[in-house]
This record gives structure tokens, sequence and C-alpha cells, in this order.
């Protein structure tokens, strides 16, 4: 929480007063919450679907959730918003005592079944796996919990081992494979909620991406000013992602192109450049121009 607070300390130095923090599941527990909640900040924090408070939520609507009056096209995602009472904790030392109250909070709930078959192909495997390992004695792959939840193991002198699942675990497992949600405290429907969060996503990915299309695979370079200039373009090439992705939302590009597609597509678009001359653009296709015009920028001619 204090790298947050020193952050927010110095994006106030550059005018950004109000800002709006999105963060990972890695910084969800009720303690960072609680600071947030006491500094009055606005978030949206992913949560894992195990918590209890948010488990609580999905069992009211389960049945409800993955119907079509609640799909996305989209995202490709069925998602709901609830409301719900968080029990806010603040200590007092300089009092002494410890004041408890309700704040109100959002859950922001939603079903992929794409990411559901996934998981359950992934799961099957490892039960696949870990199944052989039983039969052969050979346990490698998991602790021994994770074989007691799912495998009952049997053992006859006629029969030798004989391995059966926990079928009743293994689906109380799948029964949420495909969900996953955001705690908000500001009211907002479930689809703003995942485009923010998602926006944060598109920064991450590109920074992760710096060697390869923004090219930053090196950053020798020969004077410490130069190192400077460098990151700023990165830096703006980051910018210039953000402002992609916002409006390929807004026109609802993302159900043709991902923010990856898109880039290739506008990539073939060579030009030449020869001294003293002005620049030389090669065919840009209707398509392309097309592409141009939903970003609001005249195409290149």
């Amino acid at each position: 929480m204090k790298t947050v607070q020193n952050l927010l300390c110095d994006l106030s130095t550059l005018g950004f007063d109000k800002v709006k923090l999105v963060m990972d599941r890695g910084f969800y527990s009720e303690a960072n919450i609680n600071a947030l909640l006491k500094e009055h900040l606005k978030f949206i924090v992913a949560t894992k679907i195990s918590l209890s408070i948010v488990r609580a939520e999905l069992d009211k609507i389960y049945d409800e959730l993955a119907t079509f009056p609640n799909l996305n096209e989209q995202y490709d995602v069925y998602s709901q918003t609830v409301m719900r009472e968080w029990d806010y904790v603040q200590e007092r030392p300089y009092k002494g005592d410890v004041i408890r109250y309700k704040r109100r909070v959002y859950i922001h709930l939603y079903y992929n079944i794409d990411k559901s078959a996934e998981d359950q192909r992934n799961f099957d495997r490892k039960l696949l796996t870990c199944k052989r390992e039983l039969l052969s004695e050979q346990r490698i792959k998991e602790p021994e919990s994770f074989y007691k939840k799912y495998f009952e193991v049997k053992e006859t002198l006629k029969r030798g081992i004989q391995v059966e699942v926990k079928q009743d675990a293994i689906n109380q497992a799948k029964r949420y494979y495909g969900y996953f949600a955001f705690l908000s405290n500001e009211k907002m429907d479930s689809i703003t909620a995942l485009e923010l969060y998602r926006n944060k996503d598109v920064i991450e990915k590109a920074f992760g991406n710096l060697k390869e299309r923004l090219n930053m695979r090196r950053t020798l370079v020969s004077s410490e000013k130069s190192l400077d200039g460098k990151l700023f373009t990165a830096f703006v090439g980051l910018e210039i992602l953000s402002y992609i992705k916002l409006h390929m939302q807004q026109k609802t590009l993302f159900s043709d192109y991902t923010l990856q597609s898109f880039l290739d597509k506008l990539d073939v678009i060579e030009c030449f450049e020869n001294p003293g001359y002005e620049l030389c653009i090669g065919e840009v296709l209707e398509k392309q121009k097309k592409l141009y015009e939903a970003m609001d920028v005249l195409p290149p001619a």
C-alpha cells in the first residue's frame, strides 16, 4: 500500500489528482481494501473466484448469470454486477480503538465459455496424469492433498491397485471454471469495469513486448540523454496503443480483430523515403483506409 501511496503522490505533483486504481489479484487483501476505502480512493481489483464474498454472490445468481440477456457479444462474456456491503475495519492507534461499519462495494461477475472449456480440459489432463502416477506408484506431479481430494485408492492382493475418481469433488471444482470477478467501490456496469481492467492489460502486455514491436531489444546507448529519448519514444508508443484500444472498444472492432491483428493489418503498408523527395506511400487498401477512419485518423496519402 505504501507503494501505491507514493505513486499517487508522484502523480499529484504532475497534476493528476483524481486517479482510479486498477490492480491485479495479487494486490487483493482485506487490509489493502480497507486502506483504499480509508483514503476514499476509487478502485477496481481483480479477485479470486474462491473468495468467500465473491462465491457467496456468485452462488446467488449462478443459474441466471450465463444466460442470453447477460451476454455481451463484443467481449464474448456473460456478466452481472451485484452490490454488497463490505465489513470495513479501521484501527486508530492514537485512540486505542477499532471502528467497524459497512461500506458499499460492487462485485462484477463474468463467465466465459472458452475459458471454462480450457480450464476443464487442463484439469482433466491433470487428473489423467495423476491417475497414471497413482497406478504406477510414482507420485511426482502433485502434493498428497490433491491425490486425496480427487482420488480413492484401494489395493488388494488379488486385483492390485485400483484408482477411482471422487466425482462429487471433481464436479464441485469444475462448477466455477470459466468465471472471474472484479471488486470495485464505484458504481458502474460490469462491461465498463471489464473495459477499464483490460485497458490496463494492454499496457502491461505492451511492456512485455517492448523488445519487439516497440524496438527496445537493445537499450545500450551512448549517453543518458539518448536513453531518456528512447524511453520517451517507448512511452509515446504505449500511449498510442491505449488510444487504439479505446477506439476499438468504441467502434466495436474487437468482434473482428484483436489488437495484434489490427496492427498487423496496418503493418503491411510500405513507404519509401529518398532525400530531397517527398515520402512515397505504397498502396493503401480500402479495408486499411476504413481502419484509419475508425481511429479518427486520416489515411496516409
